[in-house]
């Protein structure tokens, strides 16, 4: 782990972070793109984090710190926890260590989304500083060079009619892998372990819901149209686990609407992933 003067406040060159889940990348890791974005923005702290990979992912993601000492962290998980563990622990990394870095991301390593977009949307939401959050949306319209394949069409159009419902609010795209917050959010959205690795993306706006009320997502996250996404193969999603998507959804629904109104006597809610009876039967 990189412990260059930068961390703990030591320094303002950084104003933004870009935490990077890896799985399995070693052959795979785009360290030129990366090389690029790092040459050419000064003011962006990478953090790349292992999620307990089988192959000699660490061992690559560890040589592209040395050629960057002090623009790259890495940071190393010893068991494979999925995505959003990944992204909650180098997320929280950052907050921990890095006081001065005002807006806190995520993009996916395969950079389906460019991280000079990234840098572009974390311009626009210093700009809007009013908002709490903005979310990559990939919207295929004139003049962006949106790639989706439609094989899940039908799955992603129930998919969204449920997030929807569920949000209660008009959200483009929820699952995209490019995704920042002002770093006074983090230890709400952040702080606790999320209940299904693979939607926690919509996880992260209930939280925001039922931390700062209904009209938090429409008054505080921009939903930022990209101008570029390419999708990429080699999908981990299983079809065991899109077939679970929707229950999941409900699941959640019920545990951060109603799971107050549901407690023990021992004080935990039948909805708790850790303590109830529903959601870790589920994931």
């Amino acid at each position: 782990m990189n412990t260059n003067n930068t961390a703990l406040g030591g320094s303002p060159a950084y104003h933004y972070a870009m935490v990077v889940p890896c799985y399995n990348e070693e052959t795979r890791f785009p360290a030129t793109d990366f090389g690029r974005f790092l040459d050419a923005n000064s003011n962006t702290l990478l953090c790349l984090v292992n999620d307990g990979s089988k192959d000699k992912t660490l061992e690559a993601l560890k040589h592209f710190q040395s050629l960057y000492p002090s623009k790259v962290e890495v940071l190393n998980l010893q068991k494979n926890s999925g995505k959003s563990e990944a992204v909650r622990s180098g997320i929280n990394h950052i907050f921990n260590n890095f006081r001065n870095i005002g807006l806190i991301g995520f993009l996916d390593a395969d950079l389906a989304t460019k991280p000079e977009e990234w840098v572009l949307m974390a311009n626009y939401l210093d700009e809007h500083s009013r908002y709490g959050a903005i979310v990559g949306s990939r919207i295929p319209r004139l003049g962006a060079d949106i790639e989706r394949k439609d094989n899940r069409s039908v799955l992603s159009n129930i998919v969204k009619t449920f997030i929807r419902l569920i949000l209660r609010t008009n959200f483009q795209d929820t699952q995209c892998g490019a995704k920042i917050f002002h770093r006074s959010l983090v230890p709400s959205l952040f702080g606790s372990n999320f209940n299904t690795p693979w939607l926690f993306d919509v996880e992260i706006f209930m939280r925001l819901k039922k931390k700062f009320g209904g009209n938090s997502l429409r008054k505080g996250v921009l939903e930022y149209p990209l101008l570029y996404w390419s999708e990429i193969g080699d999908s981990k999603l299983k079809l065991k686990d899109s077939v679970r998507i929707p229950l999941q959804l409900l699941m959640m629904y019920f545990q951060y609407n109603w799971s107050d109104k549901f407690k023990t006597k021992s004080g935990y809610s039948i909805f708790d992933k850790k303590h109830g009876l529903m959601l870790k039967n589920y994931n």
